[in-house]
């Protein structure tokens, strides 16, 4: 069987933590942060471990991950 490749976009935006949980940058931060409180911004910083079957869904791009 051929080897699969690995989704660039993704493997760019995500990764893969030692326990096998998909982790992301929260949304929701790039413009329009004028009207968005301060506590709003900095609780974007973190970064965000994703649901379920999100996470089932990156997972199949990243196969090597």
């Amino acid at each position: 069987m051929p080897k699969l490749k690995t989704h660039k976009g993704t493997r760019a935006r995500v990764k893969v933590t030692g326990r096998g949980k998909v982790k992301g940058m929260r949304s929701g931060k790039r413009h329009l942060n004028y009207k968005k409180s301060g506590k709003r911004i900095r609780q974007g910083r973190t970064d965000l471990i994703v649901a379920g079957p999100d996470a089932r869904r990156l997972k199949a791009l990243l196969p090597y991950d």
